[in-house]
């Protein structure tokens, strides 16, 4: 097809991987130690920490940004089973992966999340455009290995089921943070069930397991560079969310750790 070509004759495959392999990792690794410094994204809980000033003043409901961030992400996977009818059973499972993904996102945003204040404007761009950038990627990376002979170790069955555990678990603790505010309440509490119990942010572990189910599905550079820094990102946002409910409740649990039970 017409697209794929340009795709390839712009951005040559041994080039385009290392590149973006190298720009993701770097900046998602930046992104984290941003955040341990108090350099925060602003949205939920951190929408009005001291490094607001330096935001662009417009903001935008927290339910509607959410629903721009995700929706170009979601579009490019449902897009790429037209742009990349292949058959291979690897690539197919990539394209659903990513395609499930950002729908979930979307359907938690309509029907599960309860929201109670704003997004600025700089914070839905940047993520907006790291998940849109992503999910063009990941994608588009996977044309590579089109045609070229399967790894000597497959690891795609174990990515599904890693996957399918992630996407599960995320989903399950999203739903019990919803459960904390009844209609109008705007008052942030100490979440409770689950994995709660025992570390503050469970839904970013499941979530980095998700990514990794992504990875082993793919099995590129690309795929593994994007785990790596999901990892690295969220461990630091984990962190920095421990720091605060701690900072606003005197009664929080000293052993709940932030991402890892028992761990970190």
């Amino acid at each position: 097809m017409a697209i794929p070509m340009v795709l390839a004759i712009l951005f040559p495959p041994t080039l385009f991987l290392t590149g973006a392999s190298v720009l993701t990792l770097l900046s998602l690794a930046i992104l984290g130690v941003l955040e341990i410094r108090g350099i925060n994204l602003k949205y939920s809980k951190f929408v009005n920490t001291a490094s607001s000033s330096s935001s662009i003043s417009f903001k935008v409901p927290s339910r509607v940004g959410m629903l721009l961030l995700y929706t170009p992400a979601f579009l490019v996977g449902v897009a790429s089973f037209w742009l990349y009818p292949a058959d291979d059973s690897r690539f197919l499972f990539l394209k659903s992966a990513v395609t499930i993904h950002f729908f979930k996102r979307l359907f938690e945003v309509i029907f599960i999340h309860k929201y109670s204040g704003k997004m600025s404007l700089d914070t839905m761009l940047i993520i907006l455009v790291s998940y849109f950038f992503l999910s063009l990627s990941l994608i588009y990376t996977q044309t590579f290995n089109q045609g070229l002979s399967e790894p000597s170790i497959d690891l795609k069955h174990l990515g599904i089921v890693l996957f399918l555990i992630g996407i599960s678990g995320n989903f399950y603790h999203h739903y019990l943070l919803s459960k904390l505010r009844t209609n109008g309440d705007k008052e942030y509490k100490i979440p409770k069930g689950g994995l709660f119990e025992l570390a503050i942010c469970p839904h970013y572990l499941f979530e980095i397991l998700e990514f990794l189910g992504i990875s082993l599905i793919s099995q590129t550079l690309y795929s593994f560079s994007v785990t790596l820094g999901s990892a690295l990102y969220l461990m630091c946002r984990s962190y920095v969310t421990r720091k605060w409910y701690m900072s606003k409740f005197e009664d929080f649990p000293k052993e709940v750790k932030a991402l890892i039970p028992f761990v970190f």
